[in-house]
């Protein structure tokens, strides 16, 4: 269980937004001011990856207005991720996308993140850290089943909104919504309140 843990932490090469190979990204060094989310994703060149990298990568402003970035990593080389996003989406490809995706060739991070899927590719996993390192929020989905970006954006408001206010997201809370004090008390006064809307 990785969640309440510290993230494991990793230098690998990659490719970063603007297009430049590094030997040298590191995960703790590249987290945003409040944190990061992390997606792992099977391979370059595929059919349900490039819709879910696009789609992070439409939203990766949002995330960063948030203080949260985003990375990518695939057992791909740092090359495969280049081509790829040199690659027009017309064409197969993903485009100049609005993130770093990380080669994880000797598929160590993915292992270290229990994603790895029989010594192959990594599942769909998409792992929220906090700025402390900490993993606050982790999914992974089988190869066919596409995330949501939203969800993850409505995760990262839930997790900021207890981080200020001490207090707890219910089900279905959205950034506005009132939260809810972490005792009985404040619980019985909540559900009084929204109970036929949940």
């Amino acid at each position: 269980m990785i969640v309440t843990n510290k993230a494991p932490d990793f230098t690998a090469s990659a490719v970063l937004a603007d297009g430049t190979i590094v030997e040298d990204f590191n995960l703790m060094s590249n987290l945003g001011e409040k944190g990061a989310v992390l997606f792992f994703y099977p391979l370059d060149f595929t059919f349900v990856c490039p819709s879910e990298i696009i789609a992070f990568s439409k939203r990766a402003a949002d995330f960063r207005a948030k203080g949260i970035n985003v990375i990518g990593v695939s057992v791909d080389s740092q090359f495969s991720h280049f081509a790829w996003r040199e690659t027009a989406v017309e064409n197969g490809g993903i485009g100049r996308v609005d993130m770093p995706l990380v080669a994880d060739l000797s598929k160590q991070i993915a292992r270290d993140y229990d994603v790895l899927l029989n010594d192959a590719v990594a599942l769909r996993g998409s792992f929220l850290i906090d700025a402390d390192g900490t993993v606050r929020h982790a999914v992974v989905n089988d190869l066919p089943l596409g995330r949501n970006i939203d969800e993850m954006l409505r995760m990262v408001d839930t997790m900021l909104f207890t981080n200020e206010f001490g207090e707890v997201c219910p089900a279905g809370w959205v950034k506005g919504d009132e939260g809810m004090k972490a005792d009985t008390a404040g619980v019985a006064d909540y559900l009084a309140k929204h109970a036929d809307e949940l």
